[in-house]
């Protein structure tokens, strides 16, 4: 049941760091690996499983954002929301392996939305960003561990 909950608490916070929502998941995951009590190939699913997930809500909540933009209690103020557009057509769908980043991440997946990228191309290219971003975590805290 211990480990379950690992797993699962892992998941919700990587799910958490994936929206729009200021929280982390890399140090529960360093911290749940370091303990060593549990399978790193399931950490690092459960981690990855729940940050794509989270960026998944991020482009369905994109695809229908726009409606919103101008009124007064929408967050994205036009301009910048103009701008991530501009950006994300200038360097296109394969800016999503760049999903992985902090601050940049998140609203690259929702502009993905808003600028109504496939699906199945969003989801395949936030994949490899999201699970690369955690091999390559475990792999150095495991390293430095030894």
């Amino acid at each position: 049941m211990e480990a379950l909950a690992a797993y699962a608490g892992l998941f919700l916070a990587a799910f958490a760091a994936a929206t729009l929502l200021p929280a982390q998941s890399e140090a529960l995951l360093a911290g749940l690996l370091l303990s060593g009590r549990y399978g790193t190939a399931l950490l690092i699913l459960s981690a990855a499983a729940g940050n794509v997930l989270g960026s998944v809500v991020n482009w369905l909540l994109g695809r229908s954002v726009e409606r919103f933009s101008g009124r007064r209690w929408f967050p994205v103020k036009p301009a910048a929301l103009e701008k991530a557009k501009a950006w994300y057509r200038r360097w296109g769908r394969w800016s999503l392996l760049l999903s992985w980043l902090p601050v940049v991440g998140d609203p690259l997946t929702l502009v993905a939305g808003v600028l109504r990228e496939p699906f199945w191309v969003f989801l395949a290219l936030v994949t490899i960003a999201k699970l690369g971003r955690y091999l390559v975590l475990a792999a150095l805290v495991l390293g430095w561990a030894g």
